[in-house]
């Protein structure tokens, strides 16, 4: 399976300013942020998922943790992430890539298809929002 990486790009000034704020508000500002974003993949995601049985559909969430099982695929890629999909249920691997004896019945990719540009401009605008907010914060308390 690839990975695919995207970057933000143009966001020089949003950058300088987040490196401004203190290494812990950076990261709140930068959680806030993803998961904001991720939530129109979740949504999508849930509502191509199919309902059988079980709680495949209300386990999609957004999320920094990775269940254990993918814990060991790899080490982070950035300071900061935030995954979307089932977490711990093996049913979310069958049913997305299927069996030897069932074919899959693909809803997160086809989530992420869907969303990855209204999510990317969820995140670049409102990391602009969050910077300002925490900035604000940050001189308000002199």
């Amino acid at each position: 399976m690839s990975k695919e990486i995207y970057k933000l790009t143009g966001l020089r000034e949003l950058e300088r300013s987040l490196g401004e704020l203190p290494k812990a508000t950076r990261r709140q500002v930068a959680l806030r942020t993803l998961k904001e974003g991720g939530e129109p993949i979740a949504k999508a995601a849930r509502a191509l998922v199919r309902v059988d049985k079980g709680d495949l559909k209300e386990s999609i969430d957004v999320s920094t943790k990775l269940a254990r099982s993918q814990q060991a695929d790899k080490g982070a890629v950035a300071p900061v992430e935030m995954h979307v999909g089932p977490g711990q249920h093996p049913q979310g691997i069958t049913e997305e890539f299927g069996t030897w004896f069932e074919p899959g019945h693909p809803f997160l990719r086809p989530a992420w298809e869907a969303e990855r540009l209204h999510t990317l401009d969820i995140i670049g605008t409102l990391l602009g929002i969050e910077i300002e907010k925490a900035a604000a914060r940050r001189a308000a308390k002199g």
